[in-house]
């Protein structure tokens, strides 16, 4: 991935006094267009990796459809040169779910700030933000249009009850909601266990498209971009 970004980005980050069961503060976001010409476009969520941050992603919004509305997040915590969405052990990618769906809930109260002013809202998450798009569609199945999952995983429940009930995977399997997952067969980082998981889920819970990319490793690809573009134009109607 780059650290370029498009020109011009437009960040929002606003601070405001915690409710009860709120994050501190809203999240920086990198928006793709001015507040006032979002309206009544769909919106693609980007959810970048651990140890990373919000313009990663960012960088490549301009290849894909241009009626889509970016906004790339930030996430909470701040790790190395970046930041993650939930604790996150590097050496074996160790987690726990509820940390994970801690995260969850603190992103919903952004996507819930602002999805009233769009169409649509679609996920794209890469490594541990694929953890937290798949997660957010599990524990709301009905609220996305489309999602799409890059060199990532899916959250294991790890048998904790509260995350088993947090995520309505049967509700999931009746939205038939479109997933696209890329991903290379060796990626050096994901371990294989966690793809096992990804895979047996995606197979019983979501319309899935699977690409495998030889070469892109731990990374994206042109040709995955190009493969994204196509997605979300036949995915995502309106």
């Amino acid at each position: 991935m780059t650290d370029d970004a498009m020109d011009a980005p437009r960040t929002d980050q606003a601070r405001a006094e915690r409710p009860a069961g709120e994050p501190a503060e809203q999240p920086v976001v990198v928006w793709s267009r001015n507040s006032e010409e979002r309206q009544g476009t769909p919106l693609v969520v980007m959810l970048h990796g651990f140890g990373s941050h919000e313009r990663d992603l960012f960088s490549f919004a301009h290849l894909l459809p241009e009626r889509f509305t970016y906004a790339a997040v930030r996430a909470p915590l701040a790790e190395g040169p970046g930041y993650t969405w939930f604790p996150l052990d590097p050496m074996r990618l160790a987690y726990r779910s509820e940390d994970a769906r801690r995260a969850v809930d603190e992103l919903w109260a952004w996507i819930d700030s602002v999805r009233g002013d769009h169409s649509s809202v679609t996920l794209l998450g890469f490594s541990m933000g694929m953890a937290m798009a798949t997660s957010l569609l599990r524990s709301r199945p009905t609220e996305f249009a489309a999602v799409i999952g890059l060199s990532g995983f899916a959250v294991d429940p790890e048998g904790d009850p509260e995350t088993t009930e947090y995520f309505d995977d049967e509700g999931l399997a009746a939205a038939q909601v479109p997933f696209f997952w890329g991903r290379d067969q060796e990626d050096p980082v994901i371990p294989a266990e966690y793809v096992d998981y990804t895979h047996s889920w995606a197979n019983r819970a979501v319309k899935l498209t699977k690409v495998l990319y030889a070469g892109a490793g731990h990374g994206i690809v042109p040709q995955e971009i190009t493969h994204m573009g196509e997605f979300l134009e036949f995915s995502v109607r309106g």
